[in-house]
């Protein structure tokens, strides 16, 4: 394992530590961020700060995206960037206790490096990349079959369904069912997997990047609803699935 991998594993399993000591306490403090279901907690703003911490003592020159504390942009993605995602479903970090986690990608002139994607209370730490292939804690995932979407489920938000801009309904009514798990890195661990054929949402680059890393070194494909790359600068519409299933879905949801 290269010394950056071994690195930010181990900055990633602290923080989740210290994020599951959190839960042990009554007083968390939640605010609200764009509306009543865009939250943010201390945890959120207090993991990020750690994990910065350590990519600054580690590579001082490296820039940093990140969801919290107003790191949200960068004018361009030249040199090693990190890009980070401190607790991914804060809802469910909130509500539930679980199904949340942390995710770092690290991109190089614009190439993704490395991705990162660590399910703190499963204890299921995804990372790898093209130059070193994927692995579940350890143990080498190898590409999942190619299944079509009449073969799989697809992950899917409930707004997406109820409101049917891109034809999701279809989408729900071609394939064997829609899961909901509020949580990108949760959908793009199951993808990952081999146990979603495909998954939608509008998703920020900390929320992609990570687990995108990861599909693509696996040979599957993603992009926003135009077929374009995604340009890891705002929120986009995220398709993401086998290549059979992301073909499907690009000439369904396009109609």
């Amino acid at each position: 394992m290269q010394d950056i991998v071994k690195a930010v594993h181990g900055w990633m399993i602290d923080a989740g530590e210290q994020i599951k000591e959190s839960l042990t306490k009554e007083d968390l403090r939640v605010e609200t961020k764009s509306g009543r279901k865009d939250l943010v907690t201390e945890m959120d703003k207090a993991t990020q700060d750690y994990l910065i911490d350590q990519i600054k003592a580690y590579d001082p020159d490296a820039k940093i995206l990140g969801e919290e504390n107003g790191l949200d942009h960068l004018a361009d993605l030249s040199g090693r960037v990190f890009i980070i995602d401190p607790i991914d479903g804060t809802m469910n970090f909130v509500l539930e206790k679980e199904n949340f986690c942390i995710m770092i990608a690290i991109y190089e002139e614009g190439q993704g490096r490395f991705g990162f994607v660590y399910n703190v209370m499963k204890d299921e730490f995804l990372w790898g990349g093209p130059e070193i292939g994927v692995f579940n804690n350890g143990k080498e995932i190898h590409p999942p079959k190619n299944i079509a979407l009449s073969e799989g489920l697809v992950g899917l938000n409930s707004p997406m369904l109820i409101h049917n801009r891109h034809h999701e309904t279809e989408v729900s009514d071609r394939s064997l069912g829609i899961r909901m798990t509020g949580c990108a890195g949760v959908e793009l661990i199951a993808l990952v997997k081999g146990q979603r054929a495909a998954y939608i949402s509008h998703l920020a680059p900390w929320d992609y990047a990570p687990g995108g890393v990861l599909l693509e070194t696996l040979g599957m494909k993603m992009a926003n609803i135009n077929g374009e790359p995604l340009s890891l600068n705002d929120r986009e519409l995220f398709v993401g699935g086998t290549p059979k299933a992301f073909d499907e879905l690009m000439t369904l949801m396009k109609q």
